[in-house]
Formats: C-alpha cells, sequence, structure tokens
C-alpha cells in the first residue's frame, strides 16, 4: 500500500485525537484538541498526517524556531506498525526541516517508554547529554 503524507486538515481532526488515543498519546494534563489548535496557529505544514488508502494511520508534530528542530505527537496505528510508517513520517519530517535551514532535532521521550527510544535509536537518533526540564505556563484547571 502506498503512503500519502501532507499537512493536517481540519477535516482529520477527530482522526487524530482518536490515532493519539489509540497510541495512548493522550495525558490528563494535554488537551489534544488546543494541542491541535497550537500547532495550527504555529508552522501549520509541518503538522503531518500519514494515510494508508484513505485512512489516517499517522501523525507527527515538527517544529523550529531557528535553533533546533523539534518532533512531537509521532503516532503509528498499533495495527500498521513495524512497516516502516515511523520512519517515513520522521523522514518527511526531517526533509522538512531540512529544508528550513534546521541544523538539528531534539526529542523527548519518557524513559520508560523503551519501545519508543529503540525506534528512535535505529533511525540515528542518540541520547544527547542534557537534563530536560519543563515549566508550566498555563494554570492548570482544578477538578470541579
Amino acid at each position: 500500500m502506498k503512503t500519502e503524507i501532507r499537512p493536517f486538515q481540519p477535516s482529520d481532526d477527530a482522526s487524530v485525537v482518536q490515532l493519539w488515543r489509540d497510541c495512548n498519546l493522550v495525558v490528563p494534563w494535554n488537551d489534544p484538541r488546543q494541542d491541535i489548535r497550537r500547532k495550527l496557529g504555529v508552522q501549520p505544514a509541518l503538522f503531518l498526517v500519514g494515510f494508508l488508502s484513505a485512512e489516517l494511520v499517522a501523525t507527527v508534530m515538527a517544529g523550529y524556531e531557528g535553533h533546533r528542530g523539534w518532533l512531537n505527537y509521532l503516532a503509528v496505528a498499533p495495527r500498521f506498525r513495524r512497516q516502516g510508517l515511523g520512519r517515513k513520517m520522521v523522514a518527511e519530517a526531517e526533509a522538512r526541516l531540512r529544508e528550513m535551514g534546521c541544523p538539528k532535532i531534539n526529542i523527548q521521550i519518557r524513559t520508560s517508554n523503551t519501545e519508543v527510544i529503540e525506534f528512535y535509536r535505529k533511525i540515528g537518533f542518540k541520547p544527547d547529554d542534557v537534563v530536560s526540564m519543563g515549566k508550566r505556563l498555563e494554570i492548570e484547571k482544578e477538578a470541579t
């Protein structure tokens, strides 16, 4: 089957959110629809979706702020894994970042996600000697 990769379109919204849920990428502190809206406001052409036939089966969000590129929300539908779709999505994101002059891509992976760590190692990523830190700038919603 031929893979079609193109930028996200609003009609992809429900399929993307369901894919992310199927891939366990949705966590309580990130609203997937809000993440989509935010991405559509910044470099929307770097939010890629992949199709087999007419079915949305993969995503990746890329970004570049002039110093480093980033990848987020790489997802492949569980029943289509180990067929090279993740590699194709990353390769397309890399090509688009390279066209923008991006010299390096960073990713963050939970240390417990050993399968994903191994995937990225196989496609050329290496651990950096850094500490990843974060700080929330939005107020977390209180449970009601």
